[in-house]
C-alpha cells in the first residue's frame, strides 16, 4: 500500500544523484527540467523550480513522483540542495564546467581518467600525485593547486547560495562582491543584493529572503519593497507619485495590507531611500508626492541649473545679431523667428513635426554662429540621431554621453559643474528623448552664458526614462519656444509625411492602395489575423521589400511594434525574424542565456546603460563574434565594438523588432509596423505618430482599420507624475 501511495505521488520521496543534463531552465528560475542519474546509474527526469544546476553537479532532491501523459514518469521537486558529485563521469563534468580556473574539458578528462571517483579526494589531500599524469609539470601543478584552493573557499558558499535559489552566474557576482563574508551578509539582509549586485532585483532577492524564512511583513522587506515600487514607477516614466496612490500600489505589488505600506514608506524615509515633497503650482494645495531620493535630488538640481541658464542676463548667442548674413535658402516667417530667437534668448526650443524644416533652421543657426566666430557643439541622445544631425549640418555631432566623456576610474562624467563644456552655442537634437537623469548630466556641463538650442517633436512619445522634460520646458515658460508647422520640404508630397501629419491632427492616414506599377513610400496592408501578420512581416522583410526596393533586410529594415508581449509583440516577432533572417544553419556559434538565444550576426539592442563599455540603453548593433571556449562575445555598435562575457547577455535583446518607445531618436530607411486590436492598451495617437515618423524612405503598416482608428482617436496621454514644470514656473517668476 505504501509503495502504491509513493508511486502515485501521494507521499514525498527523496532522490540523490548527479545532474546529467539541464534540459530546460527558465530565466526567472520558476521552472526547470533536469535529467538526473541516480545511485543505480539510472536516468530520472525531475521538474520544478530548481535554480543554478549545471552538468556534473551532485544534487539531493525531495518531491512527489507523477506520470506525465507525454513525458512519462518524473519527480516534481519541492526541496533540493546541491552537493559534490561522486561518480567519475559526474566529477569530469563538474571539473570541466568552468567553475575552476585553469581546468578545462581536456585537463578534467585527463585527471579523472587517472584517478576516477577518487579525484576530488586527490585534489583535496594529495595534489602532488597530479604529476603522475603525463605532461603535468610543476608549473601546471601549482596553477591547479592554487585554483583548487581558491575554489574550496568558494564551494561551500556557492552551495549555500544555490540552496537559496541563486543561479551559478549570480553566485559568482555575489562572491566577487562579498567574498568569504557572503553568508553573513546575505543572512543579515538579502534585500541588499538588489542594491549591490548588477542584475539582481527585488524579485530575486525576495525569493532568497523567503528561502531564509523572512516574513512578508518584515521591515527589511517592506523597506526594499518601497524602493522596488519606486523603481517600477520610474520605469513607467514617473519621477514621483501621489502618496495615497503610491501606498495602494505598493500594497498591491507586495501583497500586503496598506498599513504595512505605510510602515515600509516610513522605513524608507528614515533610511534616506525615499522623499516626500510637494511643490506649489498656483492651482490649490499641492499633493504630497513620493520620490526615490536620487530622482528628487535630480529634479531639484535640474530645475536650478535650467533656471540659471534661462535667467542669464547676457549670452554668447547674441553675437549672431551683429553679423551681415544672408540665408542660402528662402526661409518661412516661422523659420526666421526660430533663427532670430537664438540671438535674443539664452534657452530656445524649436519644435515641430516631420518635414517642417527643423533641419534647415539648425543648419542656418550653425552657419550664423560660425560667421560670428562662436564655438558650436552638436549632440543628440542616440548614436543614430547624432549621425543624422552630423550629416545634415556637415559638422561633427556626438551623443550626449560621448560629449560629456565618461571617466571609468572616477565613475562620473568628465564635464560637469566644475568643468563645463567650452562652447558658445550648444544644439541638442531629439530632445523628446531627454529624461530627467540625462538632462541633469547635460545641464550640469552647461555654464551660464552659453546659448542652448533644443530641437525636437513635442507630439512624439515622451522619453523612455522618467519625466517629460521637453513638455515641461515648453509649458513652464522659461524657454523661448518656436513651433514650426508649415511642411517645408521639397518632398512634402511624401505619403509618410502627409500621413504622419494627418494622424497627428486626429485624421486617419490615406490608405488608398498603390497601383502595382507605381512606387510609393507608404503602404497599407489590411490583415487582422496575428499569425498571418507575422508571416507577412517575415515575407516582406526577407523577400518582397529587398526585391522591389533593394533594401538590405539586416541593415535597412526595422520592425516596430506597440508592445513587448502578445502574438505580435517584440518577443514573438524577434524569435520569428531570427529564424527567417539569421537561421541557425547559416552561421557559426551561438550562445544561450536563460530563455534567450543569440547567434553570430544577430541584430541586438542594449537595454541598460553600461558606462564602462560606453554603450547605453537603446544602442543597436550586430553580434560579430562568439567565443564559446572563453565564454565571451562582441557586438559592433554604430561607433564602437563592445566585448561581453556570456553572463552579461542579460544586457542585450534581439532587435529585429523593437517597441516604438525604444525606437525614439532613431530613423530607419524602412519601417514595418503591425497595428492590431490586441495592442489596444497601447493604441494611442502619439505612439502611431512616433512609429510612422521613424521611417525615412518606406513605411509599411499592417493590421486592422479598427485598430488604426482606435489609435488615431485616442489622444489621451497617460499621466506622468513629475514636479519639474512647477519648479520651473516658480523659478521663471524670478526672471
Amino acid at each position: 500500500m505504501n509503495n502504491e501511495m509513493a508511486e502515485n505521488g501521494l507521499t514525498e520521496q527523496t532522490l540523490k544523484g548527479e545532474v546529467r543534463r539541464v534540459v530546460y531552465a527558465s530565466q526567472d528560475g520558476a521552472y526547470s527540467v533536469l535529467r538526473v542519474v541516480d545511485a543505480k546509474n539510472k536516468e530520472q527526469t525531475v521538474v520544478g523550480a530548481i535554480v543554478g544546476a549545471y552538468e556534473g553537479q551532485g544534487i539531493d532532491l525531495k518531491g512527489k513522483w507523477e506520470t506525465h501523459k507525454e513525458h512519462g514518469r518524473q519527480l516534481r521537486v519541492s526541496e533540493y540542495k546541491f552537493t559534490l558529485p561522486t561518480t567519475s563521469e559526474g566529477i569530469k563534468r563538474y571539473l570541466a564546467s568552468g567553475l575552476i580556473h585553469g581546468i578545462g574539458k581536456e585537463f578534467a578528462e585527463r585527471i579523472v581518467n587517472k584517478f576516477g571517483s577518487e579525484t576530488l579526494d586527490i585534489l583535496d589531500n594529495y595534489s602532488a600525485r597530479l604529476t603522475e599524469i603525463p605532461g603535468f609539470g610543476k608549473k601546471r601543478l601549482e596553477m591547479v593547486r592554487k585554483a583548487w584552493r581558491e575554489h574550496a573557499k568558494e564551494r561551500e558558499i556557492f552551495i549555500f547560495l544555490q540552496s537559496l535559489g541563486v543561479s551559478l552566474a549570480y553566485c559568482r557576482r555575489i562572491y566577487k562582491k562579498y567574498g568569504e563574508h557572503t553568508p553573513a551578509f546575505v543572512r543579515a539582509d538579502p534585500y541588499k543584493l538588489a542594491e549591490d549586485i548588477d542584475g539582481i532585483g527585488f524579485i530575486m532577492s525576495d525569493n532568497v529572503a523567503k528561502s531564509l524564512g523572512i516574513e512578508g511583513t518584515d521591515p527589511r522587506r517592506l523597506r526594499a519593497g518601497v524602493v522596488y515600487t519606486l523603481n517600477r514607477l520610474s520605469e513607467s516614466g514617473h519621477v514621483c507619485y501621489p502618496e495615497e496612490e503610491f501606498l495602494k500600489y505598493t500594497a498591491e505589488l507586495l501583497n500586503i495590507d496598506e498599513k504595512d505600506s505605510v510602515t515600509g514608506l516610513g522605513e524608507a524615509l528614515k533610511e534616506g531611500l525615499a522623499v516626500i515633497d510637494a511643490v506649489s503650482d498656483d492651482e490649490g494645495i499641492p499633493p504630497r508626492m513620493v520620490y526615490k531620493t536620487q530622482l528628487h535630488t535630480a529634479e531639484r538640481e535640474l530645475s536650478h541649473l535650467i533656471g540659471k541658464i534661462a535667467g542669464a542676463k547676457r549670452h554668447r548667442g547674441e553675437a549672431t545679431q551683429r553679423i551681415d548674413y544672408r540665408p542660402a535658402v528662402n526661409l518661412s516667417d516661422e523659420q526666421h523667428t526660430a533663427i532670430s530667437a537664438v540671438g535674443h534668448h539664452p534657452l530656445n526650443i524649436i519644435t515641430g513635426g516631420p518635414g517642417v524644416g527643423k533641419t534647415t533652421v539648425v543648419g542656418d543657426i550653425v552657419r550664423r554662429a560660425s560667421i560670428a566666430q562662436l564655438k558650436v557643439y552638436l549632440a543628440a541622445p542616440t548614436g543614430r540621431a547624432a549621425k543624422r544631425l552630423s550629416e545634415s549640418c556637415r559638422r561633427n555631432a556626438s551623443t550626449i554621453h560621448r560629449l560629456l566623456k565618461w571617466d571609468p576610474e572616477k565613475r562620473k562624467f568628465v564635464y560637469n559643474t566644475q568643468r563645463p563644456l567650452k562652447c558658445d552655442v550648444l544644439i541638442i537634437d531629439e530632445v523628446s528623448m531627454l529624461d530627467v537623469p540625462l538632462a541633469l548630466f547635460l545641464f550640469r556641463a552647461v555654464s551660464p552664458g552659453t546659448t542652448v538650442v533644443m530641437v525636437g517633436d513635442s507630439d512624439q512619445l515622451p522619453s523612455v526614462g522618467p519625466g517629460t522634460v521637453l513638455m515641461d520646458l515648453i509649458m513652464s515658460g522659461v524657454a523661448q519656444v518656436t513651433h514650426l508647422s508649415r511642411i517645408y520640404r521639397q518632398d512634402s508630397q511624401s505619403r509618410i509625411i502627409t500621413n504622419a501629419h494627418a494622424v497627428n491632427s486626429g485624421r486617419l492616414p490615406d490608405l488608398t492602395p498603390v497601383p502595382k506599377n507605381v512606387f510609393s513610400d507608404f503602404y497599407w496592408i489590411e490583415q487582422e489575423n496575428p499569425e498571418r501578420v507575422i508571416s507577412i512581416i517575415g515575407e516582406m522583410a526577407k523577400e518582397r521589400i529587398p526585391r522591389r526596393f533593394k533594401f538590405d533586410p539586416m541593415r535597412d529594415i526595422q520592425v516596430l511594434t506597440p508592445m513587448n508581449r502578445g502574438n505580435c509583440g517584440t518577443k514573438t516577432l524577434n524569435d520569428a525574424l531570427q529564424e527567417i533572417l539569421n537561421p541557425e544553419t547559416m552561421r557559426g556559434p551561438h550562445l544561450v542565456f536563460g530563455e534567450k538565444k543569440f547567434r553570430y550576426g544577430d541584430r541586438v539592442m542594449q537595454i541598460r546603460n553600461n558606462y564602462d563599455k560606453k554603450v547605453f540603453n537603446g544602442d543597436m548593433g550586430r553580434i560579430i563574434h562568439i567565443d564559446p571556449k572563453n565564454k565571451m562575445f562582441k557586438v559592433k555598435f554604430e561607433d564602437k565594438i563592445a566585448e561581453y562575457e556570456f553572463v552579461e547577455a542579460d544586457q542585450i535583446v534581439l532587435s529585429y523588432a523593437v517597441t516604438v518607445h525604444k525606437s525614439q531618436g532613431s530613423e530607419f530607411p524602412v519601417v514595418i509596423m503591425p497595428i492590431l486590436t490586441q495592442h489596444y492598451i497601447m493604441l494611442q495617437r502619439n505612439l502611431l505618430y512616433t512609429g510612422m515618423t521613424r521611417a525615412k524612405k518606406l513605411m509599411v503598416l499592417i493590421g486592422s482599420r479598427k485598430a488604426l482608428s482606435m489609435a488615431v482617436n485616442n489622444a489621451r496621454m497617460e499621466p506622468r507624475f513629475s514636479q519639474l514644470r512647477a519648479r520651473l514656473k516658480e523659478l521663471g517668476r524670478k526672471f
